[in-house]
């Protein structure tokens, strides 16, 4: 029986004293012949099983439709905009019940007056001068004379109380004056009603124009019907307000360009407009030195419409071009 070698001795081939022959001094090292065997016989390749790969491309018709990927997603827009959005008109006012919502739009922007007049006055530096006396004082008493913590601190609590009481009451004369807007406002001297103008977003009447024609001064002998005594005349903004939460969105604007149309259809194409000076939001309740707010307010609508009359006189021009 031939005798099988249990182990490769690496010394028979490369001789003592090499480094291998110190590696076969340690048992755990000596290679195991069947190791190599098994390497032996797992490198050997057969030549048929090697092919050459296919470098032709493919044609266009193997290739799969393209898929999209399933972790690319699309978000939805954050403000989509809904199917059954309401639409949004602008036109006269006809109506009775029309024409009150309208003014009560009006007046309601007359009782908002209070809010604005109270925040102005609260930050106003003459008051804060009234404020800051009030708050010497107290602490004045309080801590310097008396040395009490807790009533310093409620003196200064009740400074601060009854400056705000002051101007809640001060301010408060403006619920009056919304209160005493009433129908025959809208009505003038010779008996006829003011244009209603408004805005409706579905059914709800979110924004309020009134808007009085003014006829052109005629001899009192002559004798004419309203539309031919309305030529030469202007159109007079007597109110102008928008709910709120749709200010500063082109509702106001589009009120305006409607004002301009009856005006110019009803008293000529040169026919002037404008605010009127005693408008609905002119009555003030406190001295001129705390109506800057609603100055700025009237400077702010007064821009405005000349912006609208501005693009009307360039449409009229590219129209005669």
């Amino acid at each position: 029986m031939a005798h099988v070698a249990r182990e490769l001795d690496l010394n028979a081939y490369y001789g003592p004293g090499t480094v291998l022959d110190k590696m076969n001094v340690v048992p755990g090292l000596k290679t195991s012949t069947a190791f190599f065997f098994f390497l032996r016989a797992n490198l050997v390749v057969n030549p048929s099983a090697v092919s050459t790969p296919d470098m032709e491309p493919a044609p266009s018709s193997r290739l799969p439709p393209p898929s999209p990927s399933p972790l690319v997603t699309v978000d939805p827009p954050s403000n989509p905009v809904p199917d059954d959005l309401p639409s949004l008109s602008v036109g006269v006012l006809d109506g009775d019940i029309d024409k009150i919502d309208a003014l009560n739009l009006v007046t309601d922007s007359i009782a908002q007056q209070r809010q604005s007049s109270s925040y102005h006055l609260v930050f106003h530096p003459y008051l804060l001068a009234i404020l800051s006396v009030g708050f010497a004082i107290a602490y004045q008493y309080s801590w310097r004379i008396k040395g009490d913590l807790g009533m310093a601190l409620m003196l200064h609590s009740g400074v601060i109380m009854i400056y705000l009481l002051a101007i809640r009451y001060i301010t408060g004369s403006y619920i009056q004056v919304a209160e005493n807007m009433k129908w025959s406002w809208m009505v003038s001297e010779d008996g006829e009603e003011d244009t209603v103008i408004g805005v409706r977003f579905g059914k709800d009447l979110i924004g309020a124009l009134i808007l009085r024609l003014e006829p052109n001064p005629i001899p009192a002998n002559k004798k004419r019907n309203r539309s031919s005594v309305l030529r030469g005349g202007k159109g007079v903004i007597r109110a102008w307000t928008v709910k709120l939460k749709y200010r500063h969105k082109g509702v106001g604007a589009d009120m305006l360009h409607e004002a301009v149309k009856i005006t110019r259809e009803k008293c000529g194409k040169d026919a002037e407009i404008g605010f009127a000076k005693e408008h609905a939001n002119s009555t003030t309740v406190l001295p001129e030195a705390f109506n800057g707010p609603f100055r700025k307010d009237e400077q702010r609508a007064a821009k405005a419409l000349e912006r609208v009359l501005g693009e009307w006189e360039g449409s009229k021009r590219r129209r005669k071009l």
